[in-house]
């Protein structure tokens, strides 16, 4: 099949979030499938790869028009070619910072109106999207274009990242007043990307099968509950749990490691514990190492693993944390550095050098999210033989499974209400069984044995285009 992936970042080039891990991963699968698949994606400023000119074109932007220029990058997979294009445009793409800029909507107008563009004139047969930022596209091609034979799938991410701006935005797309109608662009009041890519394409598919689910919620909705509900009465939504790159992500070969090793050669976490204390300037000594590696935001329960740290951090156990967010996270992660210097080493960055240490190097993933759309923390956790103990919700829920109560099958720790005191307490009987070699061993080794590569998610992605 032809198809076109479009998402507003993917590794190697550009990365902020699992979206680009998704993005970067999920097409060289559907390659090695035998698919014909290629990849649109903004060009950033930071984007530092040699790339090859292909065409350019005039896109009127309310009142003016700008110049949109396409470029390419082809990766080599294998013995077959992964061409990666990249919307390029000196006024909206090259400046620092991927997000957060004044014009978001304006600039991400641009790129669907480049893509639509694109696809009027290459008229792939699939056309898959990617959250908010890729939604109105599915409105351009479908009604605008009325290229009613392209199939368009729609992924959402994180419902809570939603692309909802005031109505003025629609003239970016030279959208109509009359257009603004609850039936259409309109979302309580505003206008919303994400909305249009629900509503106009053909299938709607989310990053788990229990994150569909709750999505269909009104904790979890965040206004589209209604109509994430009517795509689910017609079987037009579909959750397909991620997975992760098991060459990026391989303790037997990855480069950052002190020491590799596999399933076999599992004592040698040993190892690379000790050097990763030595590297976040914690004492060298034999207790549990608790990691944690995240975006410091509330949807992440940082609220929840804060308070329970003051409690566990009571015990002869160490901490080290990686991450950036909201400030006033932060600030109370460092109280808790002031408050126990020797046990917890506060990482406030983005190093995926030394995230990669930091899953070889500790015992105890902390995972303890209000709501996770598929998490790929935990799987790479499993990945290099950490054990991970997160609450039930979305991709957490499909992935982890609780050790306490599924001695056979359990490969995690696992708790459900989203509470200070149970995750406490999940954590005490987490370390409790820590102490026993030979039983945290079996935990450890089975976690490692699991197989959440992308090819399994890759060929369920590949029965929702044939259907």
């Amino acid at each position: 099949m032809e198809i076109l992936f479009v998402a507003s970042e993917a590794v190697p080039y550009a990365k902020s979030g699992g979206l680009a891990d998704v993005a970067g991963s999920l097409p060289k699968e559907l390659l090695k499938l035998g698919h014909d698949i290629s990849i649109v994606i903004p060009k950033y400023k930071e984007i530092k790869q040699e790339l090859e000119y292909v065409t350019d074109f005039a896109i009127p932007m309310h009142g003016r028009t700008e110049n949109c220029i396409i470029k390419k990058h082809i990766q080599k997979i294998g013995e077959k070619n992964l061409t990666t294009y990249f919307v390029d445009s000196a006024y909206y793409f090259n400046r620092d910072g991927m997000y957060c800029h004044p014009d978001e909507a304006e600039r991400f107008a641009f790129f669907d109106k480049a893509v639509a563009h694109l696809v009027r004139t290459w008229n792939p047969k699939i056309l898959h999207l990617n959250d908010w930022q890729t939604g109105p596209i599915a409105f351009l091609v479908k009604e605008q274009n009325q290229q009613k034979n392209i199939k368009v799938i729609y992924t959402i991410h994180n419902l809570e990242y939603n692309g909802r701006f005031n109505r003025g935005n629609i003239y970016h797309f030279g959208f109509s007043d009359a257009d603004f109608t609850p039936d259409k662009f309109e979302f309580y009041g505003d206008f919303s990307f994400m909305k249009l890519g629900i509503l106009y394409s053909d299938i709607v598919t989310t990053v788990s099968k229990t994150y569909a689910e709750e999505i269909q919620t009104e904790r979890f909705g965040f206004g589209y509950d209604g109509l994430l509900r009517e795509k689910a009465e017609k079987g037009k939504l579909v959750g397909i749990i991620n997975g992760i790159d098991y060459e990026e992500y391989n303790p037997k070969s990855d480069v950052e490691l002190v020491k590799n090793y596999d399933v076999n050669t599992v004592f040698d976490k040993q190892v690379n514990k000790k050097a990763l204390q030595e590297e976040v300037k914690l004492p060298i000594k034999d207790v549990p190492l608790l990691a944690i590696i995240s975006r410091v935001v509330h949807h992440k329960g940082i609220d929840i693993l804060i308070e329970s740290l003051n409690k566990v951090l009571e015990n002869d156990v160490q901490v080290v944390m990686l991450g950036l967010g909201e400030e006033h996270y932060l600030n109370r992660f460092e109280y808790l550095k002031d408050k126990y210097p020797n046990k917890i080493s506060v990482n406030e960055e983005f190093n995926p050098m030394l995230a990669k240490r930091i899953y070889a190097g500790s015992d105890i993933f902390l995972m303890p999210s209000i709501f996770e759309p598929c998490g790929l923390s935990q799987l790479i956790s499993f990945r290099y033989g950490t054990v991970p103990i997160t609450r039930s919700t979305g991709g957490l829920k499909d992935t982890v499974i609780g050790y306490l109560s599924n001695r056979e099958n359990g490969n995690g720790f696992t708790f459900w209400r989203d509470r200070p005191e149970d995750f406490t307490e999940v954590i005490g009987k987490a370390l409790k069984i820590y102490e026993n070699e030979e039983e945290w061993n079996i935990l450890r080794i089975r976690g490692m044995k699991e197989d959440h590569s992308w090819m399994s998610s890759a060929k369920e992605y590949e029965a929702v285009y044939e259907n």
